[in-house]
């Protein structure tokens, strides 16, 4: 079997990348190569002669043209310019984030074998009047560029597996918390700086409110999700391909209560609250609250509460 990851050497793209290669197979089959493709070289599996880094552009036509081909059986699509990327460098988010898709999907196409093609949307693609539950059938009204970018994806995704040229699967990500390493454009990246910047002795600046609140997901059950999503049988999804992954509705406020449980007052005395108008803006076009019974059904799994990502952050990530 081959396997293509873009955004390969991205965090989750990594942390993918590891999985599938301690696994060594997906959907019953033995994982003989594994493309790891992103703008700087890749590292995870490093020395694993089933594993070939790619540096370049996901929308470069031609080196699509070269990674996916007749021999390819599933790729995720994990490549992306985040929120607050896209909504600053409008051309950089559109060529990348709806320009890249499309033509990986055309590169699909052109490839006649029908792979099965992962898409990690997000909850931007939801924005403005919501309702207090967003469902998988709640109407996609995003307020961001990097929403409707994301949003033009998942269309274009039904449409090639509507087609034939792919067997498309849309898994919507809560904002995946906690990110290790350096802080990102993301506007959603405070979610991640509130809990590893005070573990790691650092004041951490909120520029959101304590009341605003979020859908969020470990990276351990975000990649056990995006697994899951390749091996659902394709009979189980129908015609509706995105799929709203489990996550836990929690407050910004209710994740500094959480640290100071989990890691002490101390640590949790290391968050400042200093509102950001611009951040405010974009976090208030999200949906607080998912109903994710149709996630659940088909078998992909959460967080049990935000006490529990921060456990894992600790476990997993925690330099």
């Amino acid at each position: 079997m081959k396997v293509v990851v873009t955004g390969g050497a991205g965090f989750l793209g990594g942390r993918l990348a590891r999985t599938l290669l301690d696994r060594g197979m997906l959907d019953g089959r033995s994982i003989d190569e594994l493309v790891l493709l992103d703008v700087v070289a890749a590292t995870a599996g490093a020395g694993d002669p089933r594993v070939r880094t790619v540096v370049g552009d996901v929308a470069d036509p031609a080196l699509l043209g070269e990674l996916v081909d007749a021999g390819t059986d599933v790729v995720f699509h994990l490549a992306a310019v985040v929120s607050g990327q896209a909504e600053a460098e409008f051309d950089l988010g559109m060529r990348i984030n709806l320009d890249g898709s499309r033509l990986l999907l055309d590169a699909c196409r052109v490839a006649g074998n029908v792979p099965r093609v992962v898409f990690t949307s997000s909850v931007a693609v939801y924005g403005g009047d919501l309702p207090a539950v967003v469902t998988d059938s709640t109407p996609l009204t995003p307020q961001t560029s990097y929403g409707t970018q994301k949003a033009c994806a998942e269309l274009l995704l039904a449409d090639h597996t509507r087609k034939g040229h792919v067997d498309g699967r849309v898994l919507r990500l809560p904002t995946v918390t906690v990110r290790p390493g350096r802080p990102n454009a993301a506007a959603s990246g405070f979610a991640s700086g509130v809990i590893r910047e005070p573990l790691a002795g650092v004041e951490s600046v909120v520029p959101v409110p304590p009341e605003v609140r979020m859908w969020v997901l470990s990276p351990r059950h975000a990649t056990e999700c995006l697994v899951a999503g390749a091996e659902l049988p394709t009979e189980a999804l129908g015609a509706s391909r995105a799929v709203n992954l489990p996550g836990v509705s929690v407050s910004v406020g209710e994740m500094v209560e959480a640290l100071d449980r989990v890691a002490g007052a101390d640590v949790a005395a290391r968050v400042r609250w200093q509102r950001d108008p611009a951040v405010e803006a974009i976090a208030a076009t999200w949906p607080g609250a998912w109903d994710t019974a149709r996630a659940e059904a088909l078998g992909l799994r959460g967080d049990a509460d935000f006490d529990a990502i921060v456990r894992a952050y600790m476990d997993d990530d925690m330099p």
